[in-house]
């Protein structure tokens, strides 16, 4: 007989547009929504890691909420469930929550939406873990096996990459996932006001040791041979020198990979270049802008990105001529724009000869200093209405423009750079610019695999 106390890890998962019309242009043009469905299709790698921090004496068990029956008829086959959500699906994380609680199973969640909603959240679960859950989750454990869980666990020390568990991959059936996340570093320096990543959980940027990314990354290659990893980082290659240790080691596993990063990376020839032969497929790198005025004031440090615009195309250009396709992120709504904004992403997208292009409306999520300064300007739409933070709808009022002018140019963009034509163009100036790039025409082989694409 099975003595084991059950632990259920579950996922929210599914995030979709609440916007009827960009929801029906998805249909036409899948290029803007790839990248919504490449993050609705990631496991929850915190999940995941907590999962790799509990002892063998617990059963666990990892599901996303798609592949649970929907309410009322979820599995209670647990003795604990934990729980991990997106900001837009936080009140269905809320009644998954209260199902499991009102048949008397105990509920913890967390991460950066609950971190930065916890009174909120504490009324639908049990406990709730605040900041990094890994240094946190052992006392968890303990007292929920002494029948004494605390209502809010907050940890009073930072936790340290060198302790970072192996993530339990193995729960996983890797043919439902386009890709597969490895965390190599937490947090990033530029702190954008708008920006509700790992900078709400960690007060310092920090990198993972190289032999642990490694063996993460082996770990995978076990349930899938030749898989396409995603680094789950704010921002990589910040420290160019750990970064070019774990590219050379990287590049024995004969992986392809996908990161964020920023257009500082385009300063280091050396770096371009293990980048390139350690089977990155694509960048994406927070442009925001095309104007240098809108970039003002953007980063609650300093204005590094601003000071970087007039540099965006060449950086852009160097980047690429390494085989490396760079995919450009604009936010629309911001202070500084107008109606003519929209033209000028556009012109922008195609004078720069970005490979691929990824549009979003500004978004405040909680937590982020954004969304304070704009509660504070008497600008937000609707409060709470966190089931908005997709993206891909608006629940603030413009500085320059109305609600109607953001959404109605927002729609007349994304049918331009999405369109067959506007696709096609940017992908054959890709392929033209690396038949005659001196950083990528010396290997062949990759070449004419990138060009047949």
């Amino acid at each position: 007989m099975n003595t084991k106390k059950r632990i259920g890890f579950i996922a929210m998962s599914g995030v979709r547009a609440h916007n009827e019309e960009l929801t029906r242009l998805g249909l036409t043009l899948p290029g803007f929504v790839d990248r919504n469905k490449i993050i609705a299709s990631l496991p929850s790698l915190g999940l995941l890691t907590l999962a790799g921090l509990t002892p063998d004496k617990f059963e666990i068990a990892y599901h996303e909420i798609a592949d649970l029956t929907k309410l009322p008829e979820l599995s209670t086959d647990f003795d604990l469930v934990a729980i991990s959500t997106f900001t837009a699906q936080f009140y269905e994380a809320c009644d998954v929550a209260d199902f499991y609680r009102a048949r008397g199973i105990p509920v913890v969640m967390g991460g950066i939406t609950v971190s930065s909603l916890r009174e909120q959240t504490k009324e639908h679960c049990t406990s709730v873990v605040i900041g990094e859950g890994e240094p946190l989750w052992p006392e968890v454990l303990k007292d929920f096996e002494r029948g004494t869980l605390k209502p809010f666990y907050t940890s009073m020390k930072e936790f340290h990459f060198a302790d970072a568990p192996m993530p339990r991959f193995d729960l996983l059936a890797p043919q439902k996932y386009n890709r597969l996340t490895v965390q190599t570093s937490r947090g990033c320096p530029h702190r954008c006001e708008f920006c509700a990543s790992s900078i709400l959980l960690t007060p310092r940027y920090k990198v993972k040791p190289v032999e642990k990314v490694i063996a993460e990354i082996r770990e995978i290659k076990k349930i899938w041979p030749r898989p396409f990893i995603e680094f789950a980082d704010d921002n990589s290659f910040v420290h160019h020198e750990h970064y070019r240790k774990l590219l050379r080691e990287l590049a024995k596993e004969n992986v392809r990979w996908f990161t964020e990063a920023d257009v500082s990376i385009a300063a280091d020839d050396e770096l371009l270049g293990l980048i390139r032969d350690s089977g990155c497929q694509q960048v994406l790198i927070g442009l925001e802008s095309p104007r240098r005025a809108n970039l003002n004031g953007l980063e609650l440090k300093n204005n590094w990105k601003a000071r970087q615009q007039d540099r965006y195309q060449a950086a852009i250009a160097r980047i690429q001529s390494y085989g490396i396709t760079v995919n450009g992120c604009f936010i629309l709504g911001l202070d500084g724009d107008t109606p003519e904004t929209f033209d000028d992403v556009l012109d922008f997208v195609r004078d720069a000869g970005l490979y691929e292009v990824q549009v979003t409306f500004q978004t405040a999520f909680p937590g982020t200093p954004l969304h304070a300064r704009l509660k504070k300007e008497g600008r937000i739409l609707r409060d709470n209405a966190w089931e908005l933070c997709t993206l891909f709808d608006i629940n603030f009022q413009p500085k320059h423009m109305s609600v109607a002018e953001l959404q109605s140019g927002f729609l007349k963009l994304v049918k331009q750079l999405y369109s067959a034509g506007e696709t096609y163009m940017r992908r054959a100036k890709f392929k033209r610019m690396l038949k005659t790039s001196p950083n990528f025409g010396r290997y062949a082989a990759r070449r004419e695999q990138m060009l047949a694409a």
